[in-house]
Formats: structure tokens, sequence, C-alpha cells
């Protein structure tokens, strides 16, 4: 029966496809403001639009829910790949030793890091998957989402032209900024300076319909703290020089000092929020009795060995690791896997910079001073840990809809496979030169400052940098430990919580320039806006189109650098 068809060629054909043209998108984003878009839901409009409009054609089988659910998994995983270090640990290497990695070792190491999380993934299935008490809200929305596709195939083929005219129009804009460098506005010369600007960028505007009021509002706040109100204090008392007749936007000069009170902030409140959360989790998992828990699932040795094995001999080979700190990084990968899932489980939050660094503060404690152990031991720990959360959103969704794990494992692994190939030349097309290109205006990189920072700090020490950084720096950290404990500890649903800014787009708008945060405001507010003015129609499409101008921006940006790639050559 057609209900019943689910690994099909069309299935896994389409999930490739769909990752292939999605990655870019994310490795785009990543470089630019430091977050991602999660694919799934994207993947399941456009493979649901092209599929059924064929069967309107009569010119093939109806699409069906199961198949839709191996097109996203492969689509979501393919995109997902940023999470094995291309926008984080694996550039910050290259800024702090110069070494770049050739095309295909990096392939091999991403896939590898990726690879591993899958199968930490499929032994934590049966004890996290099918534990009620955690709800995996990101697979809820996936989940609701499909089901309203197949119960109202219309209104998913409505928000499917939505995107795709939202993608269209920011391209052109992308196009036309590319071809005629359209202008920058700011009200003056010395906001211009400071990085305040309006920048014609359809991704940030589309992200910020995405993220939403609380969070845009975040970063407009936390611009107006760091660029408006420590940036003038900075330049004003000399701490950090520039050149008397310096123009246009200094962003290079002041963000090697803001940054540090941005990073410990955001290192800080992610650690102890992640803390607090999981021991509220495991206190409850301890006090409500489960009486349909299954015996641990057999874990498939000779495959997690493999993996193992990969990234133990890789980190030796590329990185010249010592073994037994190589060795050290699959436990830590395993324990720090089972924290994130059962925190996305509950939350719905990826605490994927928090295990990052939580693994970038265990290897500076093991092996201090080493800075390719702290970045890419670190790299498989954190890496394996996001990929495992990834699969575990997918297998939730399929647990749901009685889908086969083991398909579901099949699709994973195909997805990341092409998402490895096609991440790893996105990155090097985009930045071919990390170490003048990185932690600049036009590509802040804040995930890549972030752990070049924590990497310095723990390679080099405190006494490296200037006493005024520190006590920014402490600052940072007491106010992000207040900020953790906050979040994780207040109702999700009460006034003050919703009032709290978000610590992540506080922190965030400290590295990345004033302009960039504006923008996701304004994005932000419009979404806002339109969603309180026609609630109906906001809830339908705002975010189908966010996500299309999103999609648009990436893949001109990406597809403007390869033409001038080829047209150079």
């Amino acid at each position: 029966m057609p209900a019943d068809r689910e690994l099909t060629f069309r299935a896994l054909f389409s999930g490739v496809l769909l990752g292939a043209l999605l990655t870019p998108s994310n490795i785009y984003s990543g470089l630019k403001i430091g977050w991602s878009f999660n694919m799934s839901i994207i993947a399941l409009l456009v493979s649901y639009g092209i599929w059924q409009s064929l069967v309107r054609w009569r010119l093939g089988t109806a699409w069906s829910m199961r198949e839709s659910n191996i097109n996203q998994t492969t689509a979501s995983a393919a995109a997902s790949i940023i999470s094995g270090g291309l926008v984080a640990p694996i550039p910050a290497y290259t800024l702090l030793t110069g070494q770049q990695l050739p095309t295909l070792p990096l392939v091999a190491w991403v896939f590898s890091v990726s690879f591993l999380g899958i199968w930490v993934a499929w032994y934590l299935r049966r004890s996290m998957v099918e534990d009620t008490r955690l709800r995996f809200p990101e697979a809820v929305a996936t989940l609701e989402t499909m089901q309203q596709v197949y119960n109202h195939g219309r209104d998913a083929l409505q928000r499917l032209y939505m995107l795709g005219a939202a993608a269209l129009l920011g391209g052109l804009i992308k196009w036309a900024d590319t071809l005629l460098a359209l202008p920058r506005w700011s009200p003056s010369a010395s906001l211009e300076r400071l990085t305040f600007s309006l920048d014609p960028s359809p991704l940030l505007i589309g992200f910020g319909g995405i993220i939403g009021i609380r969070v845009g509002l975040s970063l407009l706040l936390g611009a107006l703290i760091a660029w408006g109100g420590l940036a003038p204090w900075l330049l004003g008392s000399g701490l950090v020089p520039i050149a008397a007749d310096a123009s246009g936007p200094q962003f290079g000069s002041l963000v090697e000092w803001l940054l540090w009170p941005g990073v410990t902030l955001l290192v800080c409140t992610t650690l102890t929020s992640l803390a607090v959360r999981y021991r509220v989790s495991r206190r409850l998992a301890k006090a409500t009795p489960d009486r349909n828990r299954h015996a641990p699932a057999t874990l498939p040795l000779a495959m997690l060995g493999l993996a193992s094995l990969l990234v133990v001999i890789l980190q030796v080979l590329l990185f010249d690791i010592d073994p037994l700190m190589a060795l050290l990084s699959v436990p830590l990968a395993v324990a720090l896997a089972c924290m994130a899932a059962r925190v996305v489980g509950a939350t719905g939050i990826p605490p994927i910079g928090a295990t990052g660094q939580l693994s970038q503060l265990t290897f500076g404690l093991i092996a201090p001073g080493q800075v390719g152990v702290n970045l890419m031991a670190a790299n498989t720990a954190g890496g394996a840990a996001g990929q495992c959360t990834d699969l575990l959103n997918d297998f939730r969704v399929g647990h749901a809809i009685g889908a086969k794990p083991y398909n579901q494992l099949v699709a994973q692994c195909l997805g990341i496979f092409v998402g490895s190939i096609v991440g790893v030349l996105v990155y090097q097309i985009l930045i071919p030169d990390p170490q003048t290109m990185l932690i600049t205006e036009q590509w802040p990189a804040p995930a890549v400052a972030t752990w070049k920072a924590v990497a310095e700090v723990l390679g080099y020490g405190l006494d490296s940098i200037d006493s005024s950084v520190r006590w920014a720096m402490l600052v940072g950290a007491l106010s992000g430990v207040l900020f953790g404990i906050l979040e994780a500890s207040l109702p999700v649903q009460s006034t003050f919580a919703r009032l709290l800014p978000s610590s992540a787009a506080f922190g965030l708008a400290f590295i990345i320039p004033a302009s960039i945060s504006l923008m996701m405001a304004l994005g932000a507010l419009l979404a806002w806006v339109i969603q309180s003015r026609w609630r109906s129609l906001g809830e339908r499409f705002t975010i189908a189109a966010a996500a299309g101008l999103v999609a648009g921006e990436s893949v001109v940006g990406v597809g403007t650098s390869f033409w001038m790639m080829f047209a150079g050559g």
C-alpha cells in the first residue's frame, strides 16, 4: 500500500538533493551570524509540493508520510553537518595554528565526527525517544507540520509558494547587492564607525522573523550596550587604539576587546543553564516511575567501534594529537551526547555551544596549553553530541508515525555523507583564506571567535590578556551565571521569563557588528507586527516567508562565490 512505502529511492533521492541545496544555507548563515536553521520543515514542504504536484499531473504515485519522514531525515542530517565543526572549531584551528586541511581529509574528518554521533544516538534511542517525559519540542513541531500538510494539502502548497516567492526576492536583492553594492545607510560618520548602519540583507530580516521578538530585542539591547556604550568608551580612553584618520566601521579593532565579555557571558550562561536543566531532568526521572522502561537496546558494537577508531586515527594523523587524548574524546562524546539529548528532549534547545565549550574546558584541564587537543579533540565530543541530538529528533518523529528506526539510520548516514562533501566544498569556496577573512565585518563568524577565545585562554592563560579585558570577563561571567540560573529555573510561561532577555542573543551582539543586530531586530519586529495584526495569515506564512529570505540570499551568496572563483580561474 502507498502508506507503507518508506525507504524508497525517491525518498532518499529527494532528501539528498534537498540536503545538498540546503546545506550551503546553514554554512553561510553559520559564518555570518553564528546560527543555523533546522531544515526539516522546509524539506517537508518542498518534497510534498513536488511529489503531490506530479500526482495531480498523473506522473507519479502518492507521496506517503513515511517517505516524507525519510526525506526530512536525510535533508536535515545533511544540513546539520555544521555541528561537525565547519563554522566553529575547524576555522578556529586554522586561525590559531595557520594549518588548513585539504579537501578530502577535511571531508573525512567532518564525516567521522558526525558518524560517531549517529551510533551514539542509536544506542540512546530506546531510553530517550520512548521516554514520554521528554517531549522533544523540535520534533513535535516537525510532526505537527507533517500532519497538517497531509490533512490540509492546499495550505501546504500555499506555504510553499510563499517560501519560493520570498526566496526569489531574497536572491534578487543579494544579486543586486553583489553587482551594484547597495548602500549601507548610517545617520552619522561616528555611528558608522561603531558599525551602526542599515544592511540591505534579506537573510538578516528573515532570521529576525524566525527567532521572534524576544530574541530580536535582546540582540538590539546587547548591541546598544556593546557598540553604543562600551565601544565609544574604548575609543575615547585609548584602550582600543585606531588611526586618527580612520574612517568607516572599526569592527576589527573593537571586536578584539568586545568579544571577551560576550564570549564569557555565553559560555558561563550555557554551562550554568545546562547544569541546572540536567539536574532538574535527572531529579524528575528519579521521582517519576516508568512502568514502560525497556532494557537497553543492543549496541551495534562493530559500527560504534569503527566510528570510534576512525575519529581516533584521524585526530592522530591530521592534528598530531596524542593517541591517549584522542581515545579520551570518545567516552567524553558519549557522556556529552547523553547530557545534550536529555536537555534537547526537555527544552528543544540544542546545547551545541555548551557541549563544545565543556569539552574544551575538559581537555584544557587534561592537556593544558595544547591548542590542537583543545580544539579538535573537543570538536569530536561536541560535534558527535550535536549530530546525536539531530537524529534523536528524527527518531521521535518516526516513532510517532510508526516508521522503522533502521530506515531512518540509513537516511541519516546518507545525509551526513552528502552534507560532509557539500559542506566542506562550500566552506572552502566561501572562505579560501580564513586568517584574513574571518572575524571581520563581512564574516563575523561568532562561533569561530568563541572557540578561538576559549582555546587562547586555556592555552596561554589569563595573564596574556589585558587587565581591562579580565575585568570585563569577570562581569560577563557573573552575568552569565545569573542568566543561566534564571533561564533554567523560571517557568517558561511566566511573565518574568518572557521579559528576561535572551542570553544567547545578548552575548552574541557583542561579537557581531551592530548592523547585523539592528537588521535582525527589525525582522523580528516586522514578524511580530504581522502576526499581531493578521494572526491567521501570520501563523501560516511568516516562517515560510522568513525561511525563503534566508535561503534566497544564502543560495545566491554561495553561487556568487562559485562564479567568482571560476571566473577568476
